[in-house]
């Protein structure tokens, strides 16, 4: 073969390689390196430190429960569809004891901490695991009251979690509003993962909906309110022998069940964890080899 008719050859091989250096420098800026934008700013709240030192001192705790003058938790423990499952049952006085936190006080991509490390650095009484903002670079990101991101996300048809300042739950379309007009209306706290699993009183997944391409029975995490200022937050084990974990439909019965107007679905499998009072409640585990919590680029916490 002449030079003339190896050149060709040659160029579509560099061309390809390129191509392929790319495709990995695309994913590993994705799914690997960390990439921070902006710093959290300071949440500090001086009247929600008082009552922390004021009301954790008088808190009357058990391994399941905790009760003080504003906050209420008691968690139950039980086992159905060969899962084990783990429900927090949670009353405030206020709104302001439901929060966010970011890994690192820190926005941006790919940056992580594990759910229980993040909650003892800001002194939660009790967490899981949020959306993983962190995993996308499109999407609304309201944390806080903090605007990050504003950039409709693909799959903004699964609907937003939006929390407002009276602790009040709702449902939006990223196409349908702006973020910046979610913040004018008060809203505290978003979460774009989903599907929606409860809405008016409604289950709004058929038995067969999933995920993406996720498996039909995962771990999960799932956020749910009865009434004002009453909440449900489910987490269950999967992915090993002794459990199988969760179908969405399964999970939306268990919120529907519990009194759930409207019940979310977070972040699941190897992210899904709850911690309470120093403890891991649950078995964390990705591929059921091993329990052990995923690093994750948020949480949701109950603490002051």
């Amino acid at each position: 073969m002449s030079n003339l008719l190896k050149k060709p050859f040659v160029y579509a091989g560099i061309f390809s390689i390129l191509l392929i250096l790319l495709d990995i420098s695309i994913l590993l800026k994705t799914f690997v390196i960390p990439s921070a934008i902006t710093s959290v700013p300071d949440q500090h709240n001086t009247n929600t430190s008082t009552d922390a030192n004021s009301n954790t001192q008088d808190a009357i705790i058990t391994d399941t429960s905790y009760q003080d003058d504003h906050i209420q938790i008691s968690i139950e423990t039980f086992r159905k569809y060969n899962t084990n499952i783990y429900i927090a049952d949670i009353t405030l006085s206020s709104a302001d004891y439901l929060q966010t936190a970011l890994a690192h006080n820190t926005f941006g991509t790919n940056i992580t901490e594990k759910t229980s490390v993040l909650a003892q650095e800001h002194n939660a009484i009790f967490a899981i695991n949020g959306d993983y903002y962190g995993a996308n670079n499109k999407g609304y990101v309201i944390k806080n009251s903090t605007l990050y991101r504003n950039s409709i996300r693909d799959n903004a048809d699964y609907g937003d979690l939006v929390i407002y300042q009276d602790g009040t739950f709702d449902i939006i379309d990223e196409t349908q509003i702006s973020a910046e007009q979610l913040l004018q209306n008060g809203v505290t706290n978003l979460f774009a993962f989903g599907p929606v699993l409860i809405k008016n009183s409604m289950i709004t997944v058929s038995e067969h909906e999933e995920v993406k391409r996720a498996m039909s029975s995962n771990p999960r995490t799932a956020i749910g309110i009865i009434d004002s200022l009453h909440y449900i937050v489910l987490v269950s084990d999967g992915r090993t022998s002794e459990n199988k974990g969760l179908s969405l439909y399964e999970v939306s019965q268990i919120m529907f069940e519990y009194g759930c107007t409207t019940a979310y679905n977070l972040d699941g499998g190897g992210s899904s964890t709850m911690y309470f009072n120093g403890k891991i409640m649950n078995n964390p585990t990705t591929n059921g080899k091993k329990i052990s919590e995923r690093a994750v680029s948020d949480i949701v916490y109950i603490g002051y």
